[in-house]
Formats: structure tokens, C-alpha cells, sequence
């Protein structure tokens, strides 16, 4: 619920306005509060549990496509790692079960996992340059975000008024995600 700070509150306020900002109805959003997953960057989630409510999610909301974080988590946070080890726990485990045996589980029909690629410190906060850059490197998806887009993604961000701490104002002005994500199927 990113209680971190005790602000859960205020943070699921701010989550439900970023997405307004993006097109995305409060109706889409879900919110997990589970006391064995706490928001802490120093926090592992346990990955089997994590995986159990991410698979429940999608099977619920039929959903066909899923972008999570890469095994670096973007920023190294150990919940965005934790979220990407869920992810692959699912895909892998269902992956091995024979199609006969996975009826009923719609995962590993229909369901595609892009994960954003972690770049490096330097990429990170070189803005549109990056764009050369990943443009010449191997990915299986790119987006390159409008003038439009880039300035929609900003006004989401904003909306998260609680964790707008000085580095990820830095983060507003310079980072290349805000502006082009390479993207890798798991």
C-alpha cells in the first residue's frame, strides 16, 4: 500500500490520481495491503506469496500483457526485484507444466511478460540521448514516448507530491525512462 513512512494513506491517494493522469480508471486499479509485504526498500518479499496474489490478479482481470521490472528492479529497490522474481516464479513454473495439466490456468495460454530493462547509472540520466543508445543495442520492444507522452508521464509523477524527494525531481529532468524504455520478453 506504500505504508513506508507511514503514508499509505496519502500514497494510495496519489497512486489513484497519477493513473486518472494516464488514462487508467480508478476501477483498474488494485491496491494489495498485506502485512507480510511491507513497502521497504530493504524488504525481500517472498516470492512464492507474491507470486500466488500477482497470478490471482491477472487471472481475475484477464489480462493478456504484463510489464514489470527486470532483475535489477531499475533502481536496485528490493520490492521492484521482489516483483520481478514473482513474475518469473509464474512464468517458469507454469511454463513446465504440461499443457493438459495447466487447464484452468490462463497464464500460460495468453499471458506475455515484457520487463523493463535496468540501465546503468550514467544512461539512466542522459534524457533522449539514450534513444541513439538504445536504438543500436538488442531489446524485443522499444518505445520511444512523444513530446505529448513524455509530458503526460511527468504530470503522473508529480501526482506523487509524498515521494518527490530531490533525486527523483532529478529523476523528472533527466531520466531516460520518461522518455524512451527498452523491454526484454521474459
Amino acid at each position: 500500500s506504500g505504508n513506508y513512512y507511514n503514508q499509505g494513506d496519502i500514497r494510495k491517494k496519489e497512486l489513484e490520481q497519477s493513473c486518472c493522469v494516464l488514462g487508467i480508471p480508478a476501477s483498474d486499479v488494485t491496491v494489495i495491503d498485506h502485512r507480510d509485504l511491507p513497502d521497504d526498500p530493504a524488504v525481500e518479499w517472498d516470492t512464492q506469496l507474491l507470486a500466488t496474489l500477482v497470478l490471482r490478479h491477472i487471472e481475475a482481470k484477464n489480462i493478456n500483457l504484463v510489464v514489470t521490472f527486470d532483475a535489477g528492479g531499475v533502481s536496485g529497490h528490493a520490492n521492484h526485484i521482489s516483483l520481478y522474481s514473482a513474475v518469473r516464479y509464474n512464468v517458469c513454473r507454469l511454463l513446465w507444466v504440461p499443457p493438459w495439466a495447466a487447464a484452468g490456468s490462463a497464464w500460460c495460454c495468453w499471458c506475455r511478460v515484457l520487463v523493463l530493462e535496468s540501465v546503468n547509472l550514467c544512461r539512466k540520466y542522459i534524457s533522449f540521448l539514450d534513444v541513439l543508445i538504445s536504438c543500436l543495442l538488442p531489446r524485443d520492444a522499444l518505445f520511444i514516448l512523444t513530446e505529448e507522452e513524455t509530458e503526460q508521464a511527468k504530470r503522473a509523477m508529480q501526482c506523487h507530491g509524498s515521494q518527490l524527494l530531490w533525486f527523483r525531481r532529478l529523476y523528472l529532468l533527466f531520466s531516460r525512462y520518461l522518455v524512451v524504455n527498452s523491454l526484454r520478453l521474459l
